[in-house]
């Protein structure tokens, strides 16, 4: 997306895939990664699962909103410094305003509270959620998230869910931020009995855009949103804070969903 934005823009840009799966490295790799990049004179990185906290320790310095979420999934490089942003957050909520729009938000359950978690949790109570409960295989992450979060927001719009199924049963939409029903990792999140057609379930996963959650919900009445939004608009901001161009979001987004994903 990057390189084809460029193209279009006439600039010349190189977007380097660096899969720590495909290196067989773990991510204790990322500062001599980091380091690399900073020599062979990358002006950012993208950081994505599950890079997006480890990554913290190894910056100069966050954006607001990426100290206020707890993850980076952006990282400039310039001047000898490393300034971290979260461009998922702001891609969120764009991808659900339109994706979305009129959707019912005062009480929503999230299952995931690694970075993307945290990114879209930021953005849903941005966005002005009720309240928003947090379920995750690890309850203690849950909690780290939900507490760091109330530094920010009021605490009766967090909670931790303790069952993911009587939280989905109060709620009016979720959103799915795990990499479960990626094509690594296929499959469904939770029963798809949990699911109702007065719900609207988003997924952050977009490889493939049609996860066996969002057919399941779709053959349910419900409301879907793919991961595709957040990705090109996270991506178009990512763009900007490497290039210092503005992106044009439409002509990105056309150019994605052109794109055979599936």
């Amino acid at each position: 997306m990057h390189e084809r934005e460029a193209d279009a823009q006439h600039l010349r840009c190189i977007y380097q895939l660096i899969d720590l799966q495909v290196l067989n490295r773990a991510v204790d790799a990322l500062p001599a990664l980091i380091e690399s990049a900073e020599l062979m004179g990358f002006c950012g990185l993208n950081v994505t699962h599950p890079c997006k906290q480890a990554v913290l320790p190894l910056l100069t310095e966050l954006s607001e909103e990426a100290r206020a979420i707890g993850a980076v999934n952006t990282v400039r490089l310039a001047g000898g410094r490393r300034t971290g942003y979260n461009t998922d957050a702001s891609g969120f909520a764009e991808s659900f305003k339109r994706g979305l729009a009129g959707a019912a938000i005062d009480r929503v359950v999230q299952i995931g509270a690694g970075g993307a978690g945290a990114a879209t949790a930021y953005a849903l109570l941005t966005l002005g959620a009720g309240q928003v409960t947090i379920y995750d295989a690890q309850p203690t992450r849950a909690a780290a998230l939900v507490e760091n979060l109330r530094a920010r927001f009021a605490a009766d719009r967090l909670a931790v869910a303790a069952d993911l199924g009587e939280a989905i049963r109060a709620a009016r939409g979720i959103v799915h931020a795990t990499p479960t029903g990626t094509r690594e990792l296929p499959g469904m999140p939770f029963s798809a009995d949990f699911l109702r057609s007065e719900l609207w379930v988003a997924d952050i996963v977009y490889f493939p855009l049609r996860t066996e959650l969002l057919m399941q919900a779709a053959e349910r009445g419900c409301r879907i949103l793919d991961g595709g939004g957040m990705a090109v608009f996270q991506a178009a901001a990512a763009f900007e804070i490497f290039t210092g161009h503005e992106a044009d979001r439409e002509r990105m987004l056309q150019d994605f969903r052109g794109t055979p994903n599936d």
